[in-house]
């Protein structure tokens, strides 16, 4: 693949995660749409587009998805569009990162992964991030939807393990998310009478599901195997820092002092661990 369709690709796979921040949060704020009706909306419509990508490709490539993943990935998106009815976009994707990031570093440790020091700095400081992030305080985001987001990053974490070694990541994902959309209807049958949606809500949730979604992973997964291991690791912390940008940009967010400290911290922390882990797996260590 050329290097610079490499780069187009990871920079629009970038660019549609951290979209799904703001599409989520600018429809939960501005529009008449409720978290409930955005995650089945969400779902469906990333179903949909993934089901055609897949029909599309015509190739024999293994891997369905399955009910525990679909679960994950329902509590993921649940969790989410819950958190951002109070959460700023780029506070929730920055806890969402560094919940799934600690996660995954977490169960590599249970199943017997060595840290280096570090790896262990590396990991202290992303600790310290997180949790001056959330401490109380005049600037201190909400308390539920930061525990909400968590939930979800931790979801989301659980859903990337399961994901390894199971076949073709398009194929697997679009398999989940047809599994993931009847479980969220299923929720929003039982919120009925609290559930509410305008047409403007309606087409940020198509957006965030179909487009940031669907063809988002769909972009990453294409690109994914043209890079190293590192690279691929490591160009995921640009996904928070875009979030911010666009939730300024887009929302009027304010950019506050501990956000930036807590950012700076969590991002170093994670890419500590991230690379020397890859460096480590190289000299075999």
């Amino acid at each position: 693949m050329p290097y610079a369709r490499i780069i187009a690709l990871t920079s629009l796979a970038m660019i549609a995660f951290a979209g799904n921040s703001l599409l989520c949060r600018v429809a939960l704020k501005h529009t008449g749409i409720d978290a409930t009706s955005f995650t089945t909306i969400r779902l469906i419509s990333g179903a949909l587009i993934l089901w055609l990508l897949v029909r599309m490709k015509r190739a024999a490539h293994t891997g369905e998805g399955n009910w525990p993943s679909a679960f994950a990935l329902f509590v993921y998106a649940a969790g989410f569009s819950f958190a951002y009815v109070s959460l700023p976009a780029a506070t929730g994707a920055l806890l969402l990162f560094g919940a799934v990031q600690a996660t995954m570093i977490g169960h590599g440790i249970w199943k017997g992964e060595r840290l280096l020091k570090l790896q262990i700095a590396g990991l202290m400081l992303a600790f310290g991030g997180l949790v001056g992030l959330v401490l109380p305080g005049l600037s201190a985001p909400p308390l539920y939807g930061s525990l909400l987001m968590l939930g979800a990053g931790a979801a989301w974490g659980v859903y990337s393990l399961r994901a390894k070694g199971a076949g073709d990541p398009t194929r697997v994902t679009a398999g989940n998310f047809l599994r993931a959309a009847p479980i969220a209807a299923a929720l929003s049958v039982l919120m009925f009478d609290r559930t509410s949606l305008d047409q403007a809500g309606f087409w940020y949730a198509v957006s965030s599901g179909a487009l940031a979604s669907g063809i988002g992973y769909a972009i990453w997964y294409t690109a994914l195997p043209a890079l190293k291991s590192t690279t691929a690791a490591t160009v995921q912390l640009s996904v928070p820092v875009i979030a911010a940008l666009g939730g300024i940009v887009f929302l009027g967010e304010p950019m506050t002092l501990r956000l930036v400290l807590a950012s700076v911290a969590i991002l170093s922390g994670i890419a500590l661990v991230t690379v020397e882990r890859q460096r480590a797996m190289k000299a075999g260590v």
